[in-house]
């Protein structure tokens, strides 16, 4: 049997942590795992009834999204983020955004005359979804500086993954005048939008960044985080609404349809702030408290402007770090997963009960 892309794809991060979770779970008061960021709070209650109440949905959903879902998707980043100008048709609902961006360059139809440029430090799905489209990919935080033809899409991830950095809006601005100049694709990772601790973070699509003027912009923004619906794949795109048209075109023929109760939920999500300003608190608390501990606990937490995760180094390789928390019970994911550059760093996430984030506290400053 031949191989398949499977074959030309990386070893999967997580799987490699085996040994530091035994050891982690072999703690007496139990495992913290703040190695992924997956939410643990509760859905909140009006999102859960509007899943129920489209519960009975025997036909196929539309792949473009209800028209609800479109509206209310165009006034929460209005609303939330100062997001203007855009059209309904400029939102896609996606099966989650991973899958998005796992398949973005082959929806596109990028192939091995292609570059995909990634943050020196990201989200590994970027590199993956280079991989399976046949594409090149490089990495790089200036690709205005990369040697010979520009890109065909460049990623960017404000607050970052990994490490909570955000970019300035000058930057965003320069950026996006370069893409223009070369007519590259710019995707903005936006999930962590509304996170920001020590700045405040932009769109690539605010009027401040690309004067109201969206071509050649896609941002991607997700519910996991703001609404704690990881477990509801629910997310949408928005942007050039000639690229979203395409990127519909697409998934018209390859099913890539949200079920209907989710798009039900995903309106009932962005119509309602409380529940995401109540979520927003939460981690704002977990990291008032993790924080401190971790610099009291020898750490320097570095970049950490937003997102959800501390980006933190002991000044040693990131798998010896990784051991040692796990010898308290504590698991965070190594640097090296986001790139080379975080060889001695590990990704710290707040993504665990207050319950959890004080056992990890009280243990880090024991």
């Amino acid at each position: 049997m031949r191989g398949g892309r499977s074959a030309a794809l990386p070893t999967f991060p997580w799987d490699t942590l085996a040994e530091a979770t035994a050891l982690a779970k072999a703690h007496p008061d139990g495992i913290v795992d703040l190695s992924v960021g997956t939410p643990v709070d509760p859905v909140a209650p009006v999102i859960r009834e509007a899943l129920a109440a489209a519960s009975s949905a025997p036909g196929y959903p539309t792949t473009a999204g209800t028209p609800a879902l479109r509206a209310s998707a165009v006034a929460a980043l209005e609303r939330r983020y100062g997001i203007t100008g855009l059209a309904e048709s400029a939102i896609l609902p996606v099966i989650g955004t991973k899958e998005l961006i796992a398949w973005l360059p082959s929806l596109l139809g990028l192939g091995a005359q292609d570059v995909v440029v990634v943050p020196e430090l990201a989200y590994p799905t970027y590199e993956v979804g280079a991989r399976l489209a046949g594409a090149q990919w490089v990495r790089s935080d200036t690709p205005q500086r990369l040697e010979g033809a520009p890109p065909a899409l460049v990623y960017l991830n404000s607050p970052s993954n990994p490490t909570g950095a955000i970019t300035t809006a000058d930057d965003l601005r320069a950026i996006v005048g370069w893409a223009r100049e070369n007519d590259v694709l710019l995707v903005s990772d936006e999930c962590y939008l509304g996170l920001g601790w020590d700045a405040e973070p932009l769109s690539v699509l605010h009027p401040a960044v690309c004067d109201g003027d969206h071509r050649g912009l896609l941002a991607v923004h997700s519910l996991s985080k703001t609404s704690s619906l990881a477990g509801y794949r629910a997310g949408f795109v928005a942007g050039d609404a000639t690229l979203v048209a395409e990127l519909l075109a697409v998934r018209k023929h390859a099913g890539m349809m949200v079920p209907t109760p989710i798009q039900a939920a995903m309106v009932a999500a962005l119509d309602d702030d409380a529940h995401e300003r109540e979520q927003r608190d939460r981690y704002a608390g977990r990291r008032a408290t993790l924080l401190p501990a971790m610099q009291a606990a020898g750490f320097t937490v570095e970049l950490s402007q937003g997102g959800l995760y501390l980006w933190a180094t002991r000044g040693e390789p990131c798998r010896r770090t990784v051991e040692r928390l796990a010898e308290l019970g504590i698991l965070v994911a190594p640097g090296e997963f986001y790139g080379p550059a975080g060889a001695q760093h590990v990704r710290v996430a707040l993504t665990a009960t207050d319950e959890r984030i004080a056992a990890a506290v009280a243990r880090l400053t024991t």
